[in-house]
């Protein structure tokens, strides 16, 4: 009997194909991007906590902001933030969340890291024409990073 051959291989997703599943059945209830863009507040807030030992309970904050005349909502915390390459990494790629890697690194404390499916923030896009990331790392010398999407672009 012949051996079998063992082939290995790894998937990848095209946003033109995924992002349309996320808006229609992921999430079908519109309102839902509000409370996963916080979870995603309070996720940052938490890493923030065990990365960045002077941060205290005094320096926690989310933040909602609605200006009714732009048609804009801000989802402001102050947690751990990204930097550019952070933004590459864990924005531009559905699906990967920065949870399980950030609980691998900090193994001793126990984590209450809400996102680990890396979809959250992407329900955004049901509501939104255009999202967009301004944010800065909370480590000493970090360049603010900014990313912006156009929904018409992705959601077809």
């Amino acid at each position: 009997m012949a051996e079998k051959k063992k082939e290995t291989g790894s998937l990848s997703i095209h946003t033109e194909n995924i992002f349309p599943i996320i808006k229609k059945w992921l999430y079908s209830q519109h309102d839902i991007f509000l409370r996963e863009l916080i979870s995603n507040s309070i996720d940052a807030i938490s890493k923030r906590k065990y990365a960045d030992e002077s941060y205290t309970p005094e320096d926690m904050k989310v933040e909602v902001k609605l200006d009714k005349g732009k048609k804009t909502l801000q989802v402001v915390d102050s947690g751990i933030g990204m930097t550019a390459e952070e933004v590459k990494k864990y924005i531009n790629q559905i699906a990967f969340s920065g949870a399980e890697e950030f609980v691998n690194r900090f193994k001793d404390v126990q984590s209450n890291i809400i996102g680990h499916f890396g979809l959250g923030f992407y329900s955004s896009f049901m509501v939104a024409e255009k999202v967009t990331i301004d944010t800065l790392s909370y480590v000493e010398g970090s360049e603010p990073a900014f990313w912006e999407c156009d929904a018409a672009q992705n959601l077809l």
